[in-house]
């Protein structure tokens, strides 16, 4: 059995019930939800929460909310890998087998079913244990600089000033939208981001992290950009 976890909890401080706030005239969470739905290849797409307003749209929206989730794994501090273990322990100790899960972020409104479906095939064909969403930095992190103590520029390496670009290794990052697992890997605390992982690499103009009111309205441009050439 496969299944989509998407955590969505209450509490947002800098964007007030940013999960379920429209995005582009759809509430965030429902846009994950029916990505999970259109990729085809979960038995149950299963939503963490631990308010009822957000339990209630994601039943609606055809998700499935077996449990409430405890208030200590709700708050600003809690890791989203212990509350995807939460859910994994929850179905293990109601008999659910789950040999496969993918935590999707309910604020990945980029993310589509033919995303996730390809990545779960890239996955499953690989001898992995896990496969992310990952895309790459727009400029060498080698050259990066940093303003030290005296608010003064310092290069975080410097040996790299003088290198040309393209002779500098391309780098990569988590792109912060889902991490497909083998449940038992979930469970057992392999780390993600090592050889137990592939990445499946999206182009840059798929990941916006949404923190701050420009983040959503820099991310609601692009999205409409991308609706209307679709």
């Amino acid at each position: 059995m496969k299944i989509a976890i998407i955590p969505a909890r209450s509490g947002s401080k800098r964007i007030p019930r940013k999960n379920i706030k429209n995005f582009c005239g759809k509430p965030m969470l429902i846009r994950a939800i029916e990505a999970a739905i259109a990729s085809g290849v979960f038995d149950k797409v299963l939503v963490s929460t631990d308010d009822q307003e957000i339990a209630d749209l994601a039943v609606k929206s055809g998700a499935w909310v077996p449990f409430m989730r405890p208030q200590e794994l709700a708050d600003d501090y809690a890791p989203t890998r212990v509350v995807i273990n939460h859910a994994l322990e929850w179905l293990k100790d109601n008999d659910y087998e789950i040999s496969h899960c993918c935590c999707l972020y309910a604020t990945s409104p980029f993310v589509t079913g033919t995303i996730l479906k390809d990545a779960w095939i890239q996955l499953n064909n690989s001898d992995k244990d896990f496969c992310f969403s990952a895309t790459s930095f727009a400029y060498p992190i080698q050259r990066a600089f940093y303003f030290d103590d005296a608010g003064d520029i310092a290069m975080f390496d410097e040996s790299k000033f003088s290198s040309r670009s393209q002779d500098l290794i391309e780098a990569f990052h988590d792109a912060g939208q889902f991490y497909w697992g083998k449940s038992e890997a979930f469970l057992s605390g392999a780390p993600m981001f090592s050889e137990h992982a592939s990445a499946f690499l999206l182009p840059r103009y798929r990941v916006h992290d949404i923190d701050t009111p420009e983040d959503w309205e820099t991310a609601e441009i692009v999205f409409s950009a991308l609706e209307k050439q679709s």
